[in-house]
């Protein structure tokens, strides 16, 4: 297999970190920018850093994964580094990858630890926060749904969690309500089929903020790890709590019938 890697970035209206994390891959063999439509300087930015730039029709889609595949597909290297438009690759992390394929037994994908920001400040994850974003291209699918994996032909395995990519995003708790509002309906659909009750909508909130803040290490990080736990707990409350409305309304809408 050919030793070249294609950068892939999801985009939508990215204009605010795009420069940075372009400038960051700008060693790699090829720059794919998969664009939704935007309506900022988004595709002209890609542009003047000399990425290849290819459209996913906007539509009513409230995240990239929708577009992940077709981004995938249209590099032309063999070897795939999925980033988002606010994150950075390090150059060490760059230099690893390329040593890696190098190796007859490289694995099929590399899970890389992501080192994310909170309130103004990078907080350290003791779980490392890993993201399956390097893979083999032929044959590589990422199912349409938020906050999924893509699905690589073969084995993976974790990249040391010393090479880390750099997570630039701190939104304020005002964009993230916004952002679990849009998430969770879409995890609806992939989830709706499970069952979930009353159990779930006491239990996974729970058992969410417990290994954010205590197993994950969120504890170390003061206020804004006990904020992120919360934040993990709410989100799951919020998920469930949409699961059982849609039951609920679903056997109305068929005892009515």
């Amino acid at each position: 297999m050919e030793n070249k890697i294609s950068v892939v970035i999801n985009t939508y209206n990215a204009e605010e970190h795009l420069a940075e994390c372009l400038e960051a891959v700008k060693g790699f063999d090829e720059m794919v920018v998969c664009d939704m439509e935007s309506t900022d300087h988004t595709v002209e930015i890609a542009q003047r850093y000399g990425a290849r730039v290819v459209t996913f029709p906007k539509a009513d889609h409230k995240s990239a994964e929708p577009a992940r595949t077709f981004a995938i597909q249209s590099a032309t290297s063999p070897w795939v580094l999925v980033v988002d438009s606010d994150e950075i690759i390090t150059p060490q992390l760059r230099q690893y990858l390329y040593r890696r394929i190098e190796d007859p037994d490289c694995p099929a994908g590399l899970y890389i630890a992501r080192l994310n920001k909170a309130i103004g400040q990078f907080t350290r994850d003791w779980s490392h926060d890993y993201q399956l974003r390097f893979f083999v291209r032929e044959g590589t699918v990422w199912p349409p749904y938020v906050h999924t994996f893509p699905q690589v032909p073969g084995r993976t395995e974790r990249a040391p969690a010393s090479y880390k990519m750099l997570h630039l995003a701190d939104v304020t708790m005002r964009q993230w309500v916004t952002k679990m509002n849009d998430y969770t309906d879409n995890e609806v659909a992939k989830k709706a089929q499970r069952g979930f009750g009353v159990t779930a909508l006491m239990g996974r909130p729970l058992w969410a903020f417990l290994r954010s803040f205590l197993f994950q290490g969120g504890f170390r990080n003061g206020r804004r790890g006990f904020l992120q736990a919360v934040q993990s707990a709410m989100y799951q409350q919020v998920l469930i709590s949409k699961i059982m409305e849609k039951e609920l309304r679903t056997k109305e809408k068929t005892d009515k019938g």
